[in-house]
């Protein structure tokens, strides 16, 4: 039996409607970046929730033991109005794709958006870590209008696809900070098992090695930010840099008691700025989007 159930309460939104309008008024989506209202990355307590909706680009739609949850992309898309509606939640990580619907649909204003840059690795492929610039560049980020460039760094000491993705990465670092853009960096130190397929390793001596790595690349880290999983002693983790870092929500495997516990420590860190969070709060045990999305922003907004 799967355990990603129907989600309950979820806005209505006509998909027809946003695809008549995309074959009809492409020109549209240039001018609603133009004219979206936004928002300074310091505003309020200066803390983020963002909700991420990057993975299907990269061909990963599984949600616990269903691989095709994220498969519909209406069913995404209302799950993910009513996460943009609820108060605590400050913006969203997507592919063009999603942004361009989220536009559309004027769901953007006064959020936060960040576009994600490399998703050429796609899950399960022989040439997964070759994490290729295949979505946003700096340029069109800034054009657009949009705050910031997330790339995904997976960091394979057994795989040489690794040093043209840093390089990749450093360079946009870089071509970001040019435009005083966030480049918000998510590092892992990855390797593959006995089977052959790619993992992270998320043991807390893994991930502050891939911390230092992160934090090295480009020209200048002014507008660097960090994008790190929880692991066990977050608090040796985030001792390892002085960049604003967002906690990842990782795959929603534990209970959520336990996770939101996780989240709690890990956030009372002064250098954790807050939550980038996927399937955990799109697609809850329980169906009900915006108590997991409510319960996760009590815990970055201390409200």
């Amino acid at each position: 039996m799967s355990t990603v159930p129907p989600a309950v309460d979820l806005p209505d939104l006509d998909v027809a409607a946003l695809t008549r309008l995309r074959q009809t008024h492409p020109e549209l989506l240039a001018e609603r970046w133009a004219a979206r209202r936004r928002r300074h990355l310091g505003t309020n307590d200066g803390r983020m929730l963002l909700v991420a909706a990057d993975h299907p680009a990269r061909g990963a739609l599984g949600v616990r033991d269903e691989p095709m949850a994220m498969a519909s992309r209406g069913d995404l898309l209302r799950r993910l109005a009513a996460a943009l509606s609820r108060p605590g939640v400050d913006g969203v990580l997507g592919t063009p794709d999603v942004l361009e619907d989220l536009l559309l649909l004027g769901l953007l204003d006064d959020k936060i958006v960040v576009g994600s840059m490399n998703r050429g690795g796609i899950a399960g492929a022989s040439f997964e870590l070759d994490d290729r610039f295949t979505g946003y560049d700096a340029p069109a980020l800034a054009a657009a209008g949009i705050d910031g460039g997330k790339m995904l760094l997976r960091i394979a000491l057994d795989d040489p696809a690794t040093a043209p993705t840093m390089q990749a990465c450093a360079h946009a670092v870089s071509d970001l900070a040019a435009h005083r853009l966030m480049a918000m960096v998510e590092p892992f130190l990855s390797g593959h098992d006995r089977q052959g397929r790619v993992g992270n390793l998320l043991d807390t001596e893994s991930v502050i090695h891939s911390v230092h790595v992160a934090a090295g690349l480009g020209t200048t880290s002014a507008y660097t930010w960090l994008k790190l999983p929880v692991v066990d002693d977050m608090t040796r983790v985030l001792d390892a840099t002085t960049l604003p870092t967002l906690l990842l929500g990782g795959d929603p495997t534990d209970a959520p008691d336990a996770v939101y516990a996780r989240w709690g420590e890990a956030l009372a860190h002064p250098v954790a700025r807050g939550l980038v969070v996927g399937r955990t709060l799109l697609y809850p045990p329980d169906g009900r989007v915006a108590d997991a999305v409510d319960a996760a922003a009590a815990l970055v907004h201390h409200t």
